[in-house]
């Protein structure tokens, strides 16, 4: 995958978002956005949400976050960028050239308020008590951008809270878009794709009677495009 497509998995997941907000009359403009990793789809993810006017909060690795209080800029960005393409640098590098970020403060990332949290960390790196952390601090939307990221109780978390939810296999099949499309993908095509595959999973969860669930409904447009196959292969 070259540099432009690996770009992609984060511009969709960013794009996944912005379906989200359309569905409740909101835009990305504005959005304080917490994200949680620091890698490649992290980064791109910051850039996309730059584009349509969010401000991206936070990033974080091993060493610990960094959080800029009033956002991260492309500037900051490309500073941050470089710092990680160095072979074994981490973010604790970013605040000798940065008079306004903090490190590690406050010393939970899910303390920093946001409205957004794009989480590109660990497996299971959102639980229960994060999610009522984010929740509290005012966060109406969690979109997953890594695998499994978020705990099946963080699930039900987020669910009483009223706090909106885009799993990781709705967000991430970016990489199936990439595959699809090849080198004739432009971010017309991509934006096209993300709309239709949220729209199938969103119609999806509401046939099965599970409205709003995008789990459910991914989960379901899953299993239904595998049955498919194995019909036309006649293996059933």
């Amino acid at each position: 995958m070259n540099k432009k497509s690996s770009e992609v998995p984060g511009k969709a997941v960013v794009l996944f978002a912005k379906e989200m907000l359309k569905d409740i009359n909101q835009s990305l403009m504005g959005k304080r956005c917490l994200i949680v990793g620091s890698g490649k789809t992290a980064r791109a993810i910051a850039a996309k949400l730059l584009e349509y006017g969010a401000i991206p909060l936070t990033f974080s690795d091993e060493s610990g976050h960094v959080y800029e209080p009033s956002g991260i800029d492309a500037s900051k960005l490309r500073t941050i960028s470089n710092i990680k393409t160095d072979r074994g640098a981490t973010l604790g590098r970013y605040v000798i050239s940065s008079t306004t970020a903090k490190f590690n403060e406050p010393s939970n990332i899910f303390d920093v308020p946001c409205d957004l949290c794009f989480s590109c960390g660990p497996i299971k790196s959102i639980n229960a008590d994060a999610v009522t952390q984010l929740a509290d601090n005012g966060c109406m939307g969690v979109i997953e951008a890594g695998h499994k990221n978020v705990t099946l109780d963080a699930r039900h978390a987020l669910k009483s809270r009223g706090v909106m939810y885009a799993p990781h296999i709705v967000t991430l099949t970016g990489v199936n878009i990439v595959h699809a499309h090849k080198h004739d993908l432009t971010d017309a095509t991509l934006e096209s794709e993300v709309h239709r595959i949220y729209n199938d999973v969103k119609s999806a969860a509401t046939e099965f009677n599970a409205r709003g669930d995008l789990f459910a409904g991914g989960s379901m447009v899953g299993f239904l495009r595998v049955a498919d196959a194995m019909l036309a292969h006649g293996a059933i």
